[in-house]
């Protein structure tokens, strides 16, 4: 027996393989949340920050300016997702020198986000 015409199997990917075109799955629907999509664009944004301009911010802890910069996005963070223990490593991986390379902020939104039920 034919699938219905609107229904796509993807036999690569079993999660796909009972969808529709108009379906939306819980997964893709967390992302329509605008605070999720507005933590996304901030943590984002200061890990570019962080890493673009990274001789300003490579004194790791001795630099006020990169400490003032995490503690205003963490706060950002958990005013918009709610407090998460992924926070504080996140946190504290920045005051670490050189960790700035990483985008910790970016992936703990990640993380958050998806881990949210």
């Amino acid at each position: 027996m034919d699938a219905p015409p609107n229904h796509h199997s993807n036999p690569l990917n079993p999660s796909l393989a009972h969808t529709t075109p108009g379906d939306r799955s819980r997964k893709s629907a967390r992302w329509r949340d605008g605070r999720h999509v507005a933590a996304l664009v901030i943590a984002i944004a200061v890990d570019a920050v962080q890493i673009g301009l990274l001789p300003f911010f490579m004194e790791g802890t001795a630099a006020p300016w990169n400490d003032a910069l995490d503690i205003a996005v963490g706060a950002a963070l958990i005013v918009l997702l709610g407090w998460h223990a992924a926070f504080l490593p996140a946190f504290l991986g920045e005051l670490v020198p050189f960790l700035n390379l990483f985008p910790t902020w970016t992936a703990t939104v990640v993380f958050v986000v998806t881990r949210k039920r």
